[in-house]
């Protein structure tokens, strides 16, 4: 993604968080292009104003992940007075450069934890939200169990997800990679990556087996384009199973094709 087009695509948020964002240098990350972060951001913002979040709210996020691209809107969308705490099992590269580049660590309480037993007693958020992180769960008694703990320390949560809908052969195959991932990292390291996109009806279902009562479900189109759907072909040659191996590597250089086209 070009600079022009970032900064075209800017100004369809808030100028405050605007000039937040413009704080944040270019990533060098390899096969990303140089602003993928800020538009993540961009998005994720989007998805957080069906969230009816208010200045002073203390806010709960369930897998922050490495680059904070959730929870920089959402410190500035708490405002001064609010807080956001953080969870994540692990993935914290870049969090704290992050947040304190975008000038937000002081609204934000970064916590490394399970989310399937949250070290809260009783309830003390006004809201708790997991932002494309069901997939990163592993498995749905896990989906489930974070939810319940979710419910156990606020009265409500907010869940936005990424479907499984494409209208467009690139947007196919950024589908077609993601569902990959499982696969490949499972064959590297014997343990699951993020599993596959599942649908509303299936999301719903989560939500009600966790106990809660659903207040709205809905598709919004954010009308951004994603980068994420990409492994590096070394990744995949790492693989010591040659069979496995073999038949990613057949499948997977039509997708790398596409996301290209995709993505830039």
């Amino acid at each position: 993604m070009s600079k022009e087009l970032f900064l075209e695509k800017i100004y369809d948020v808030d100028e405050i968080l605007a000039r937040i964002l413009l704080k944040l240098p270019p990533r060098k990350e390899p096969y990303l292009p140089p602003y993928w972060l800020h538009l993540q951001m961009i998005e994720r913002y989007k998805v957080l104003l069906h969230a009816r979040i208010e200045q002073g709210m203390n806010v709960l996020e369930i897998g922050c992940g490495a680059h904070a691209i959730a929870t920089v809107p959402l410190a500035y969308m708490v405002g001064d007075m609010g807080r956001v705490v953080a969870i994540d099992r692990a993935r914290w590269n870049f969090f704290e450069e992050i947040v304190k580049m975008a000038g937000l660590h002081k609204r934000i309480i970064p916590i490394s934890c399970d989310a399937r037993s949250l070290p809260f007693k009783f309830q003390c958020f006004d809201l708790a939200v997991i932002i494309h992180g069901i997939r990163s769960l592993e498995s749905e008694d896990n989906i489930i169990r974070v939810l319940k703990e979710m419910l156990r320390v606020s009265p409500d949560i907010f869940i936005a997800e990424t479907l499984p809908i494409a209208k467009s052969k690139a947007q196919e195959a950024h589908l077609e990679m993601y569902n990959l991932r499982e696969e490949i990292f499972e064959a590297l390291t014997g343990k699951k990556d993020d599993i596959h996109y599942f649908p509303l009806n299936k999301l719903t279902e989560f939500v009600e087996k966790a106990g809660a009562k659903i207040m709205d479900a809905k598709i919004i189109e954010v009308n951004l384009p994603h980068h994420l759907a990409f492994i590096p072909r070394e990744y995949i040659e790492k693989i010591r199973d040659d069979k496995k191996r073999t038949e990613i590597l057949r499948t997977s250089p039509y997708f790398f094709n596409l996301w290209y086209a995709f993505s830039h």
